[in-house]
């Protein structure tokens, strides 16, 4: 490490000593500290953790990050690798069992909400994008599991033109292999048909549809569905998930999961932010 003192925060994207105190036992050991052995790291972690925040919230590029961060090939390496390991996986699932806990639930869900979200791509891959002739975009659709509480479980990211049942047909089953506890989904009407017996059949998986109220026009609050709307609206907050610029849907998984991240650590340092939480998701 080149210094034990930091950079001096500026950013309204960089760490408080608060959220530093609940990211860093969830990341790995350095390697210099493991029996294989390593060279030490240069820079600071939580200098590494606010680049990558700062990159997410302001939708900046690679290569123009700011001066008073460390490099951004550093940046950029740790950020590939981490992704790569399954730790930026494992700090979204270790910040969501330990909101839930402190709401007095089970950190295990066993109800979960899916839903889908087109965005429009940039410098993309045709390999890794399609057209969306529903909401009439041109990109990649993301998928997103979450919780009764809005609290992210489990995301992919594919070409926008893969049909939400598609789609969800692979997410439920990554869902089952790696969340066994769950027995219940709830869903939108896209997700109806075939797909509900399926998962029936295959997965012992109930997927329960909702339709929108008839003669509803423009938006409407859809029960339970809700929930996964609003943390679709979460991500919007951070300007890198606004337009996907990732060549590797990998990645874009990670900037979302960053963002959601950064969403979970404000949460759990903020006061009071249980009982908001429990007021929030009452119903």
């Amino acid at each position: 490490m080149r210094d034990s003192s930091r950079r001096k925060s500026r950013y309204p994207s960089d760490t408080t000593a608060a959220e530093w105190a609940l990211l860093e036992p969830l990341l790995p050991v350095p390697a210099c500290q493991t029996k294989t052995g390593g060279h030490p790291e240069k820079w600071p972690r939580r200098d590494i953790v606010d680049a990558i925040r700062y990159i997410v919230d302001n939708g900046a590029k690679w290569l123009v990050l700011p001066a008073d961060f460390p490099p951004w090939e550093t940046v950029y390496g740790f950020f590939w690798r981490w992704n790569r390991a399954g730790v930026v996986a494992w700090i979204r699932e270790q910040l969501r069992r330990r909101i839930r806990t402190n709401l007095g639930r089970c950190p295990y869900p066993v109800t979960l909400i899916v839903d889908s979200q087109s965005v429009k791509a940039a410098t993309v891959g045709k390999d890794t994008r399609g057209y969306d002739a529903g909401k009439k975009i041109k990109g990649r659709k993301r998928h997103i599991a979450v919780d009764t509480i809005g609290l992210p479980v489990m995301i992919t990211v594919t070409p926008a033109d893969t049909t939400d049942r598609d789609a969800a047909r692979e997410l439920l089953w990554r869902l089952r292999l790696t969340q066994p506890q769950i027995t219940q989904v709830w869903a939108d009407s896209a997700y109806a048909g075939q797909l509900v017996h399926w998962a029936d059949d295959r997965l012992w998986m109930t997927l329960r549809t909702v339709a929108r109220p008839r003669g509803a026009k423009g938006f409407v609050v859809v029960p339970r569905c809700w929930k996964v709307e609003r943390t679709l609206g979460w991500l919007m907050n951070a300007r890198r998930n606004v337009r996907d610029y990732e060549r590797l849907p990998q990645h874009s998984e990670a900037h979302l999961a960053w963002s959601l991240i950064t969403v979970m650590t404000k949460r759990l340092t903020r006061k009071g932010s249980a009982r908001t939480w429990a007021r929030k998701t009452a119903g």
